[in-house]
C-alpha cells in the first residue's frame, strides 16, 4: 500500500457531484518489501451516480461532536478502473477494467467544517 498526495489536477468532479475521475500517471512511489524499491505507479478511476441521490446527516442542527454532525449527498455509483505500476525490471497492469460490487459517490462536509461549527472567520472560508 502506498499513501502519497497526487495533483489537484488529477482529480475532476463533476459539478453535480455524480461523477468523479481520478487520472494519475506514474506517481513516484516507494515499494516497502522486505527492502525499500522506488517504484511508479499509474492509476485510472471513475465513479458515476445511478439512481437517486440520498440527504444524510443533521448538520449544524447537532452539536459539533454528534455523529449526526454532518451533511451528505451520496448516491450508489458504478466504479470503473484499470492500474499498473513498474519498478527495475518488473512491470504489471490489471488485466481488464476492475469493476466493484459495491460504490458510492457524492460530496460531505464533516460536523467541524459546517457553517455555524466554525468559530474563527478565516477558517470558515
Amino acid at each position: 500500500m502506498w499513501t502519497v498526495p497526487i495533483p489537484d489536477a488529477s482529480i475532476v468532479k463533476s459539478d453535480d457531484g455524480r461523477r468523479l475521475d481520478v487520472d494519475v500517471r506514474d506517481v513516484a512511489v516507494i515499494d516497502a518489501t522486505p527492502a525499500e524499491i522506488p517504484a511508479t505507479v499509474s492509476f485510472q478511476m471513475t465513479w458515476g451516480g445511478v439512481g437517486r441521490t440520498r440527504q444524510l446527516g443533521s448538520g449544524s442542527a447537532v452539536p459539533p461532536t454528534d455523529g449526526a454532525a454532518f451533511l451528505g449527498r451520496l448516491s450508489r455509483a458504478r466504479f470503473r478502473g484499470a492500474f499498473s505500476g513498474g519498478t527495475a525490471g518488473f512491470t504489471f497492469q490489471s488485466k481488464r477494467r476492475l469493476r466493484t460490487i459495491f460504490a458510492e459517490v457524492g460530496t460531505e462536509e464533516t460536523g467541524a467544517l459546517l457553517s455555524g461549527a466554525v468559530r474563527c472567520k478565516p477558517c470558515s472560508r
